[in-house]
């Protein structure tokens, strides 16, 4: 699903990093993200052993799984940025929580239905942010 996923974004359009969970731990996941010239953040599967290095997508992998089991898995998520990934499908949670279904028909309408629910998400947070002041 991935290497089509990437295929519908324009080949001229720079792509800084992919994050997947480990399900996507595969060659040719890797070596798509690698060819658009991406960063991967791809957790290695916990048996994962290394790939010859005959791509660069399993170079980087190699690397990845490396860090990994120096690191430890936990503190490799933090220092990899995979933990982003979790705040972003919480907000996906949360969007889905005021309906998982569109009721406008046109696709303009429904780009805005949307745009409402995010402006709508964004005050509750706003109002949820503490506001911190200096004390002398």
């Amino acid at each position: 699903m991935l290497p089509d996923l990437l295929g519908q974004i324009p080949a001229d359009e720079q792509i800084g990093s992919v994050t997947a969970d480990g399900a996507y731990d595969t060659r040719k996941c890797h070596d798509t993200i690698a060819d658009r010239g991406a960063h991967a953040v791809i957790p290695p599967r916990k048996n994962a052993k290394p790939w010859k290095a005959a791509t660069t997508g399993a170079m980087a992998r190699n690397e990845a799984l490396r860090a990994a089991k120096y690191l430890g898995r936990a503190l490799w998520r933090r220092w990899s940025g995979y933990h982003r990934r979790s705040r972003v499908e919480t907000k996906m949670h949360c969007v889905k929580l005021l309906d998982q279904r569109l009721i406008a028909g046109d696709f303009d309408r429904q780009v805005a239905e949307i745009q409402v629910r995010i402006a709508l998400l964004n005050g509750y947070t706003a109002l949820g942010i503490p506001v911190t002041e200096a004390v002398e």
